[in-house]
């Protein structure tokens, strides 16, 4: 009788970063519901330094997270089996992901196409406009407030646009990138890593540049009702996810200058990019779902 053959399932020590990661994500929140709330009252206080607090706590996390995981990686503690693990763990947190906009995407939908309407007397609510907003008009974007706060709708013209081919490129590049990685082409994996960050980059300052014009000539702020908040909602945590992935890029442009990957070993490279095209495919639907529609 033939003996079974085992491969080596490598179970990494006790870890401060998932707690140091839970405390950063917890003054994040905390921070940025202050800085909100103090914002739109026009005051000044500790939101700001607490959010700040949390975005370097963050910071340091991912840093000694990701050099723990690269170590380990680079030392072949791996085998194929925790290979399938971490695709699936990838897999299921993009999963995850989709969950987490599907929910901001519904929030718009109950908004545009079930609250506004009901709100405009819509089934047997005919008398609702008159007695809870007189004057009311049932349109979307809204740009009244029942405060009497007006601004204007966001075009899908200039930075939107821009932004949009920008992020259609550089998954362009990325999927090059990836196709010198398996090649063994460093140059070319190289070079269209290095584009894909810069356009990450990019596609970061256009929207902030967005939101100055968006405050400065529009009026549309986090007081312009619940136009103002789905749009800020959905491009602000789109962008947050951008972040997070040109940091991912950045980490991957150094390890691969350093040497790191094959063109049969790579899985972190890969997990990267499939978070990148995620990313890259929500802003599609955001574009057409909060600018053009």
């Amino acid at each position: 009788m033939m003996q079974q053959e085992y491969q080596k399932y490598y179970v990494p020590a006790q870890s401060p970063w998932p707690i140091v990661g839970a405390v950063a994500l917890f003054l994040i929140a905390v921070g940025a519901g202050n800085f909100v709330v103090e914002a739109t009252k026009g005051e000044s206080g500790y939101g700001s330094y607490v959010l700040l607090a949390g975005i370097v706590v963050l910071l340091v996390m991912l840093i000694g997270w990701f050099k723990n995981q690269i170590d380990e990686s680079m030392s072949g503690l791996y085998s194929d089996q925790l290979g399938r693990s971490y695709r699936q763990g990838m897999s299921w947190f993009i999963f995850s992901e989709v969950m987490f906009f599907g929910a901001f995407f519904g929030a718009l939908y109950y908004a545009r196409f079930i609250a506004v309407p009901w709100l405009g007397g819509d089934s047997n609510n005919a008398m609702t406009n008159e007695v809870l907003w007189p004057g009311f008009e049932a349109m979307w974007p809204l740009v009244n407030t029942p405060g009497g706060i007006t601004t204007q709708e966001m075009s899908p013209g200039g930075l939107p646009t821009i932004n949009t081919i920008i992020l259609l490129v550089s998954s362009v590049t990325l999927h090059f990138a990836h196709v010198g990685l398996e090649q063994n082409k460093r140059k070319q994996l190289t070079l269209m890593l290095g584009a894909t960050i810069l356009l990450g980059c990019g596609f970061l300052f256009l929207q902030v540049e967005e939101y100055i014009h968006a405050y400065r000539d529009l009026g549309l702020t986090l007081q312009s009702g619940i136009y103002g908040n789905t749009f800020f909602m959905l491009t602000g945590f789109h962008g947050m996810h951008v972040t997070l992935g040109t940091i991912i890029l950045i980490v991957m442009f150094f390890r691969v200058l350093k040497g790191h990957f094959t063109p049969k070993e790579h899985f972190a490279f890969q997990a990267g990019s499939w978070y990148w095209h995620f990313v890259d495919v929500v802003w599609v639907m955001l574009f057409i779902f909060v600018y053009v529609l």
